[in-house]
């Protein structure tokens, strides 16, 4: 007998409606998934101060009800609590959001009070927002005393997606069941009526920005180019995100020391570059490659460029070190770009990969002298719109431009191994000779 029919889940779509049972669906499926996922739960909470030992137990429970000595009620949206022996302990509120809701600075202050008036550990916030960098969080009037023993961490949608990929996809779930759980979790974290979006937008005020830096309009002071600048920072995190999650690797944001800490000097940097000549940039490290990655947008050229900057190699000739190159690259589209400095030299000389291949000499220019290093770089057109509708917007042509060059160019290079000093096998004639020519001392 013939059917249709939907396969049953265990975490289902169908019926879901509102933004209030968005929140409640999406937490409570991401905690009852915490709870029998181990590895999974290790890699979100570790970092957090949990203990990443496999045998611990792990407690979460939904809509925890609080009455405080006033009167109110208070009920967060979830509550995990990670224990393995009598003194490793970890407690932490859950205050989530789902779709295009924000966090709330007041409630997520009330929550950390009523956190140490129980000697939780921490408040973790989760919505789509990213923060503009590791530790600060997306929700600018958050105000925390330094020396507060709850701390406040927050985690989007889209690294936890990411973190359930790289844990099913890559590192592995032993046990089947648990796979299949998490597996679960990823295919209701994808679908878009879970609430749990991608970075997909660039504002309301984004066509207007852009535009701006084209014709060199903009006001450092402008709300919306601090606001375009500062989803031009989550956007680079989105990145790292998604790529990371494709190789199964942390790939990161390179930020500098400075920044880490001050939000507003950041993103005073990526103010006065796109108003002074109408660019973005940001730098992403992958792991065990040979250089980190940058990627630059210019508003006013349209253009987007991911390069990569390294050493050649000077165990050999010229012509050789740019042959390493070729060499590796041999396949990639003959279109990309290579930047060959030598040393002391002002300006690279600058050739596109078709050309060295046909001849390694296109890369000396006219002195000959041996390159000290490489600038490898891909452009690519940049996508107009502030979301996709028909054709690739920004955000689309950003992360197809960082997936592109890490798989063509930056993970098929290989920095150079110096070869270990050879020991030299003597005759023993020349050992005869050698010893023969030192002079013995007389003897008394």
């Amino acid at each position: 007998m013939e059917f249709e029919a939907e396969t049953a889940r265990l975490i289902p779509i169908a019926g879901s409606a509102g933004t209030q049972e968005a929140e409640t669906r999406a937490v409570s499926a991401l905690l009852a998934v915490l709870s029998i996922v181990r590895p999974f739960s290790r890699a979100l909470l570790t970092p957090l101060g949990a203990t990443r030992d496999a045998r611990a137990s792990i407690e979460v429970y939904t809509e925890v009800t609080y009455t405080t000595a006033d009167g109110r009620t208070m009920r967060p949206d979830g509550l995990v609590r990670v224990e393995f022996g009598r003194r490793s302990k970890f407690e932490a509120l859950i205050e989530a959001k789902t779709g295009d809701s924000k966090l709330d600075a007041g409630q997520i202050s009330a929550y950390v009070d009523l956190a140490r008036q129980h000697g939780y550990d921490c408040v973790i916030t989760i919505s789509n927002e990213i923060a503009p960098s590791p530790g600060v969080h997306p929700t600018g009037q958050l105000r925390l005393r330094s020396n507060s023993k709850v701390k406040v961490h927050h985690l989007s949608w889209a690294m936890i997606l990411s973190e359930a990929v790289k844990e099913h996809a890559h590192r592995g779930v032993e046990d089947p069941e648990q796979a299949w759980i998490l597996h679960e979790l990823i295919r209701y974290l994808e679908h878009p009526k879970s609430g749990a979006l991608e970075f997909s937008d660039m504002g309301p005020n984004w066509t207007a920005v852009r535009d701006g830096a084209r014709e060199g309009t903009l006001n450092r002071r402008d709300g919306a180019v601090i606001e375009i600048c500062q989803r031009w920072d989550q956007l680079l995190r989105f990145a790292a995100l998604k790529l990371g999650s494709e190789i199964g690797h942390d790939v990161q944001e390179v930020i500098p020391r400075a920044h880490r800490n001050d939000a507003q000097l950041r993103n005073r940097i990526f103010v006065d570059s796109m108003c002074d000549d109408g660019t973005l940039t940001g730098t992403l490290r992958v792991p065990d490659t040979i250089a980190d990655m940058t990627v630059a947008a210019d508003l006013k050229a349209r253009l987007l460029t991911t390069s990569a900057t390294f050493d050649a190699p000077r165990d050999r000739g010229g012509r050789a070190r740019v042959s390493w190159l070729t060499r590796q690259l041999r396949g990639t589209e003959e279109s990309l770009i290579v930047e060959t400095y030598a040393h002391g030299a002002r300006a690279p000389t600058v050739a596109t990969l078709g050309q060295l291949l046909e001849d390694s000499r296109a890369g000396l220019g006219e002195s000959r002298n041996e390159p000290v290093r490489f600038r490898v770089l891909r452009r690519s057109e940049m996508g107009q719109g502030r979301r996709s509708v028909r054709k690739p917007g920004f955000i689309e042509a950003i992360l197809d431009a960082v997936e592109t060059f890490y798989g063509e160019v930056l993970q098929n290079l290989r920095a150079v191994t110096p070869a270990a000093p050879r020991l030299e096998r003597r005759t023993d004639a020349e050992t005869t000779g050698v010893s023969a020519s030192v002079e013995r001392p007389q003897s008394q």
